[in-house]
């Protein structure tokens, strides 16, 4: 079988859809599968495989996302894939997997991500004018309301929901493929000396708790409350940031707040399995994601989550086992109890039991096989 993986950037330090779409390129390959990855650019180059380079070029977001449709286009035109898996809005692809939901729902509900109502209308009113987020929902529009609309992969049951909500797709073109862990890679004795490794190279004590959020949108996946529910905690955890994205406001905010000495900004990395090992919890106030990545990882590692219900990933957690799972991500209340709860060593080493329980539900190889029998039905119907 020959498959096209395409993603705007092949490269896993931006982000979990990058970083999905490298592991599976690899795992896929490892299996027998001709794959080729379309992208404008690369991370780490990738063995077993076929590097597209795509063109992007342009001068605004908006013109290099055009360009890369067309180049897009133009390589489809040229070369025969049984599969097409694309990983956003393009003109045409057998298999379409909205890794951070679809595009259509983004304008009607992206302004959520910020707090504070007056921040949201502003938001809400900028969606709509943001040229290139109405690109990108036009041609999803376009792709999922013609003729022979791709199979549309839903991380979980929350995306889906959106996907019925904004199209009148028939149920055999929806598939439900949630997240999936390299239960190999991401396995808590595999490197057990990470965790003093870390917590030497940033100067943490062994015996200081330690909560770990990796997020690249700091606004939507909660690190302003996460931060100030710290500031009201008299016996803080220490707060370990990761992400490319830069802090400077957020470190600014923790000044302002009294905790600049409880968090860390760590930056970006390639190896979030040494940060996991490193920390004791994981906390991901999301006001919106489809399923997240990491918060899987975190659960095969054996770290309690705080999340919320806005985080398909949580459909795994039974809330108060592995972790809380928040009702609404402005529960200043909620998420305080929550990691007051974590500092607990008793409770934690009671959830991280429950954590590494759930490790079989979250296997690779599950999500593999799930995926290859949606690809058999696309190449199907494509011939």
């Amino acid at each position: 079988m020959k498959v096209a993986l395409v993603i705007l950037h092949a490269d896993p330090a931006r982000g979990g859809a990058e970083r999905y779409t490298f592991d599976l390129a690899q795992a896929l390959a490892a299996r027998g599968v001709a794959v080729s990855l379309l992208a404008s650019s690369f991370g780490p180059e990738p063995a077993g495989m076929t590097l597209v380079k795509l063109d992007d070029r342009g001068l605004t977001r908006l013109g290099k996302y055009r360009r890369f449709l067309q180049s897009l286009d133009a390589h489809l035109a040229e070369t025969t894939y049984d599969v097409v898996h694309a990983m956003l809005p393009v003109h045409w692809c057998d298999v379409y997997h909205p890794h951070a939901g679809v595009a259509a729902e983004a304008i009607v509900s992206g302004h959520r991500k910020h707090g504070g109502a007056l921040k949201q209308q502003v938001a809400a009113v900028s969606n709509r004018l943001n040229v290139k987020r109405r690109a990108f929902a036009n041609v999803e529009r376009a792709l999922l309301t013609g003729p022979k609309p791709p199979i549309v992969l839903c991380l979980s049951e929350y995306v889906k929901g959106t996907v019925r909500a904004h199209y009148p797709l028939a149920e055999d073109r929806l598939a439900t493929l949630f997240n999936a862990v390299d239960l190999e890679k991401f396995d808590p004795a595999r490197r057990p000396e990470c965790r003093g490794a870390i917590r030497k190279q940033f100067g943490i004590d062994a015996g200081r708790t330690v909560g770990l959020m990796i997020a690249q949108d700091f606004a939507r996946k909660g690190l302003e409350p996460a931060l100030r529910a710290l500031a009201r905690l008299a016996n803080r955890p220490l707060l370990v940031v990761v992400g490319k994205e830069d802090p400077s406001s957020y470190r600014r905010l923790a000044e302002e707040l009294g905790v600049a000495a409880d968090v860390i900004f760590a930056g970006a990395t390639n190896d979030p399995y040494a940060f996991y090992q490193a920390a004791d919890f994981f906390i991901l106030p999301t006001r919106h994601d489809p399923c997240s990545l990491v918060v899987l990882e975190a659960l095969a590692m054996g770290l309690p989550v705080i999340s919320t219900r806005q985080n398909g990933a949580c459909e795994i957690m039974t809330p108060g086992e592995q972790g809380y799972v928040l009702a609404d991500a402005d529960d200043s209340e909620a998420l305080v109890a929550a990691i007051t709860s974590m500092c607990d060593d008793t409770t934690r080493r009671s959830m991280r039991e429950r954590c590494l329980a759930l490790r079989p539900r979250l296997a690779y190889e599950t999500h593999l096989r799930t995926l290859l029998a949606i690809y058999g039905r696309a190449s199907s119907r494509a011939v």
